[in-house]
């Protein structure tokens, strides 16, 4: 059996569970010329059944089961297995997976590349030295690092001193066939509120933990209602996502005796359908590299309010294709719901504008031939090397 011709690519994450940085991965393999390159997710630690989102059948899932802490003891066996795979490329995805990149320069791994895909929750503006210096040591060993954002991109620059010649920043892409807006609001499966037109259904999705912050969603609506009672029998709050937020988000509704105004139904896998059941998404994180549910709200047609933290101000356009407000201020997203709820038409025109940003500058294609550009051209750098480097060895020989 002749081998494959095809370059092997290796993502390495953390692990490969449902998240955005997961989802970017999956697009990247999905949507990727199948003819350029062959594709293998290492997770660091479990591979999870989001892997059933991958549609190629040629994908192979590897998973290590590392338990926490650092994973010095696990180079040999890391080392062995590249050996074994024998990728042209190793990708791997923030500080966690980034230590990978030198059991794969021992192991030979013509190309190195490390994506950031945003802030860690215990270093939300980036001050940590600590984590500064993890990525100056492990960076030594990758070739190119690729930011998510300007956000990110000014990072690693400015606080952990690559070179901008090391940096090439890639937005995350939306499929905008998939994510499109509805010609009415859709009712969403299981949904109390779908079906009644009257009402304004403001939503979001993604994992319920602490950076994402979806109890302050939850405090800014309650305030909202407070502030205006004539709001009740309008605004209806829906969450999707599971995680140890979700039964703190729930308790301030229903303390505030809102709880029949709310429904937070846990993990959903239909996210293209929720964004075609919503009025008005909002993501309320402390920090976001670039949010992948923000890109699919803007191709869904819907006006967006986001906090201003990280990626978020690059694709927001303020009072264009949405609103911004400061991260952990109630009182300023209660303002901006009440204000997107008074007003249809500026709902309308900035889900109108959203959609067509999605489409102008952040296509699922754009992400897909920058990171292709990106393989091509590490590959054919390293080339010339290799090609020197065996004429050396067979002169020696």
């Amino acid at each position: 059996m002749q081998p494959d011709p095809r370059p092997l690519i290796l993502h390495v994450v953390y692990r490969f569970d449902t998240g955005g940085l997961e989802n970017g991965v999956v697009n990247l393999i999905n949507h990727m010329d199948p003819g350029a390159y062959r594709h293998a997710v290492l997770a660091l630690t479990e591979v999870t059944e989001f892997k059933q989102r991958v549609r190629r059948s040629d994908v192979q899932f590897l998973a290590l089961h590392k338990p926490p802490g650092h994973g010095f003891w696990l180079y040999p066996r890391l080392y062995r297995l590249l050996r074994e795979l024998k990728p042209a490329v190793v990708h791997t995805r923030n500080l966690a997976a980034l230590e990978v990149a030198v059991p794969a320069w021992a192991a030979g791994v013509p190309v190195r590349v490390h994506g950031e895909h945003g802030r860690d929750v215990s270093d939300l503006d980036g001050s940590h030295r600590g984590y500064q210096r993890l990525r100056r040591l492990y960076g030594v060993f990758v070739q190119r690092f690729v930011a998510l954002s300007q956000d990110l991109a000014g990072y690693l620059q400015q606080r952990v001193g690559f070179a901008p010649a090391r940096i090439r920043q890639i937005y995350n892409g939306v499929d905008t066939q998939r994510f499109t807006p509805a010609p009415r609001r859709e009712p969403i499966e299981g949904c109390p509120f779908g079906t009644d037109a009257s009402l304004l259904l403001i939503g979001t999705v993604g994992r319920m933990q602490q950076v994402k912050d979806q109890t302050l969603l939850a405090r800014a609506f309650v305030l909202a209602l407070q502030q205006r009672p004539d709001l009740r029998t309008k605004l209806r709050l829906v969450m999707a996502g599971d995680g140890p937020l979700r039964g703190a988000a729930q308790g301030l509704i229903d303390d505030a005796g809102f709880g029949a105004l709310a429904w937070l139904p846990g993990e959903r896998g239909d996210v293209a359908a929720w964004m075609r059941g919503l009025d008005l998404f909002v993501l309320p994180s402390l920090a976001e590299g670039v949010s992948n549910t923000i890109l699919e709200a803007m191709a869904s047609g819907l006006p967006v309010i986001a906090t201003a933290v990280g990626g978020n101000v690059e694709l927001v356009e303020q009072d264009r294709t949405g609103l911004l407000v400061p991260p952990a201020d109630a009182a300023a997203l209660a303002a901006a719901l009440i204000a997107l709820a008074d007003d249809a038409e500026r709902r309308r025109a900035m889900g109108r504008a959203g959609r067509a940003a999605a489409e102008q500058r952040f296509a699922l294609s754009v992400m897909v031939a920058g990171y292709q550009s990106l393989y091509d051209e590490l590959l054919a750098a390293q080339a010339p090397a290799r090609v020197h480097l065996r004429k050396e060895l067979s002169k020696k020989g």
